[in-house]
């Protein structure tokens, strides 16, 4: 399989490498530069920036590069470390995303958060394919559920508890899962978002955070990870 992994820092690019034992070569593409890990193009590793926005257009930079090279990409990846919502999403456990949503894309009224679906306009949703999600939850040991996706991140508990009211599923939160999936989606192909949780959601405590154990548990993660892919079906989505 083809397959592309962003991350929104080379940080989180790094600890997804350090799972493989091939070294990785750099492709420069226009606006965008792939390590490629041992040189076949199986895997492609992309710090896409962070942000939904940022996040999706290097994205769709480098699945189009692939499309017009005649090597389309199998599946996209979005990884990376997040907030996790407690007590279901602990520091240090990793989370596969069954849905991936845009949690602040629409509008503020006096009623509440208005997705911008019921504004009339585009999506706030994609799902990964069910039987892969299931794959690599068994493989890694992650636990499924929403993963969320904001332009501004949590640092208040009552924001938290806000989210998580309109999200009873979500499990984290980060900045550039949804924009990843756009950028597949427009492509016509399927997504994936893994996350590593290095701090609660929530007020902002530095202190808390844990990002060396979350960046070791992604390195981790993809370890069993790339193994359990191969049992997987790419047309079973």
């Amino acid at each position: 399989m083809h397959v592309l992994v962003a991350t929104a820092v080379p940080a989180e690019r790094d600890a997804v490498a350090r799972a493989f034992t091939a070294e990785t070569a750099e492709v420069r593409l226009p606006g965008a530069t792939l390590h490629r890990i041992g040189g076949t193009g199986h895997y492609d590793l992309l710090a896409a920036g962070v942000g939904p926005a940022l996040a999706a257009a290097s994205t769709a930079t480098a699945l189009t590069a692939a499309a017009l090279a005649g090597t389309p990409y199998d599946l996209v990846v979005a990884a990376g470390i997040a907030g996790g919502f407690a007590p279901d999403a602990p520091v240090g456990s990793l989370v596969v995303a069954d849905e991936i949503i845009a949690a602040d894309l629409g509008a503020e009224t006096a009623d509440g958060f208005l997705p911008v679906t019921e504004l009339g306009f585009g999506t706030v949703s994609h799902r990964p394919p069910t039987s892969l999600v299931r794959t690599v939850s068994a493989a890694t040991g992650a636990r499924s559920g929403a993963v969320l996706t904001v332009s501004t991140v949590t640092g208040t508990a009552a924001r938290a508890v806000r989210l998580r009211a309109r999200h009873p599923r979500a499990l984290a939160e980060a900045m550039e899962g949804f924009g990843v999936a756009e950028a597949a989606a427009a492509h016509g192909v399927p997504v994936l978002e893994i996350r590593a949780v290095s701090n609660p959601v929530g007020p902002r405590d530095r202190t808390a955070w844990r990002i060396g154990d979350a960046l070791a548990a992604l390195t981790e993660g993809f370890g069993k990870f790339a193994p359990a892919l191969e049992s997987w079906n790419p047309h079973d989505h």
